[in-house]
């Protein structure tokens, strides 16, 4: 005990210095993880959990990005403990690919520098920007974007209620018909509405991709990588809604690009079975549902069980899984390639 304590203290100190992880965009808890996981043979979420004073759900997802990078790896004999990957070897390819990317973007701020200097005297505000005001004209800019899109259409969604609920959208109904494809990156709380995994059903049977993230900035709509539009509150007395429309521009470009790491970091909505019918089907809904983070309520209200049937086919498949946690199901879920 008094070695687990030293060297928990050891990696506790450690959080306050500059590392490599952090130069790679990851935080002192992450940097925390790692190094704790390094100084042991092997170590499970609750053995890190208990050794810097973590809760598990904090740890979880952090473990879950460090595996994800490489830096972690799940032991071969037992799959709820993690080694840590050498140093050398998984944080080399990360730290090239950084500087080639900053190599990347400091070439385009060069080149964006340059056509700002070009086009300045002649760029005015409204070339850039326009102010759109009040909810009818924001649901008619969406309208249009979308059914001029003829390639892809981007959007963030919130769980706030929409500007422009998933019924009244005839716009994207049509433009998912000829072809058109949609990316769309929702709130994990929107998982929760009443009859969304009927509809997230129906839209991936045409096209649409779904990704899911804890929380959102703002809601956001890009139609083509031609023009965004970013919803706003009026500053004017009424309370109305305005939203900003963003034409090509640099300004574009960085709303793109926000919207491009958003997706690269976001969970998958696995695909949902399109009419469950049989036991393994709703147990393989349930798996996703409970893997993206919805709750035991919520999951029965999507899957049209009771709460209480939830719940004890969450213990029939920890049964299977010869498993005791949650966490540890559902990482047999994904290795026994149940979802």
């Amino acid at each position: 005990m008094a070695t687990i304590r030293q060297g928990s203290r050891a990696i506790m100190d450690g959080m306050g210095k500059a590392t490599v992880l952090e130069a790679l965009g990851l935080d002192e808890a992450h940097t925390a993880v790692y190094r704790c996981v390094l100084q042991q043979p092997s170590a499970s979420m609750a053995d890190v959990a208990g050794m810097l004073s973590m809760s598990l759900p904090r740890v979880r997802p952090i473990v879950a990005e460090l595996e994800r990078l490489g830096l972690l790896a799940r032991q071969a004999s037992r799959s709820d403990r993690f080694v840590a990957s050498p140093p050398s070897t998984a944080l080399r390819p990360l730290l090239l690919e950084r500087e080639r990317g900053l190599t990347r973007a400091h070439e385009a701020l060069v080149e964006l520098s340059d056509l700002y200097r070009r086009s300045a005297d002649q760029r005015s505000v409204a070339d850039v920007v326009d102010v759109v005001i009040g909810d009818e004209s924001v649901r008619q800019r969406i309208a249009q974007l979308q059914a001029a899109s003829t390639q892809q259409v981007r959007v963030l969604v919130l769980n706030e209620i929409a500007l422009v609920s998933g019924e009244d959208n005839i716009e994207e109904d049509r433009a998912l018909a000829r072809g058109v494809r949609y990316q769309v990156i929702i709130e994990s709380a929107v998982l929760e509405r009443p009859g969304f995994l009927t509809a997230a059903r129906e839209m991936a049977q045409i096209g649409e991709e779904i990704r899911v993230l804890p929380m959102l900035p703002t809601r956001m709509f890009i139609a083509d990588d031609q023009m965004a539009l970013v919803p706003m509150h009026s500053q004017g007395g009424d309370g109305g809604f305005g939203a900003l429309l963003i034409h090509p521009s640099g300004l574009l470009d960085l709303v793109i690009s926000m919207f491009e790491e958003y997706w690269r970091t976001a969970t998958e909505f696995l695909p949902i079975t399109p009419a469950p019918t049989t036991d393994d089907d709703i147990d393989r809904d349930l798996l996703r549902l409970l893997l993206l983070g919805v709750t035991d309520a919520a999951a029965a209200g999507q899957l049209g069980v009771s709460l209480r049937t939830v719940q004890r086919r969450i213990a029939e498949l920890m049964q299977r899984a010869e498993v005791t946690t949650r966490i540890q199901l559902g990482a047999e879920a994904v290795r026994r390639a149940w979802v």
